[in-house]
């Protein structure tokens, strides 16, 4: 059976300029624009904006 793609997995890229990434899935159904989450960069050691890249 074919896995739907209703939730593909994304990458999240740290905005910090750290190269530090997430892999995540979202719900295209309720988030159909770019994802941005605040989470944890390690090498810059805070919290920091991590946005989908495409």
């Amino acid at each position: 059976m074919a896995r739907t793609t209703v939730r593909p997995v994304v990458r999240l890229k740290s905005t910090a300029g750290t190269g530090a990434t997430y892999v995540t899935r979202k719900n295209r159904l309720n988030d159909p624009d770019r994802l941005t989450l605040r989470k944890y960069d390690p090498v810059a050691a805070r919290h920091v904006v991590f946005r989908e890249e495409r």
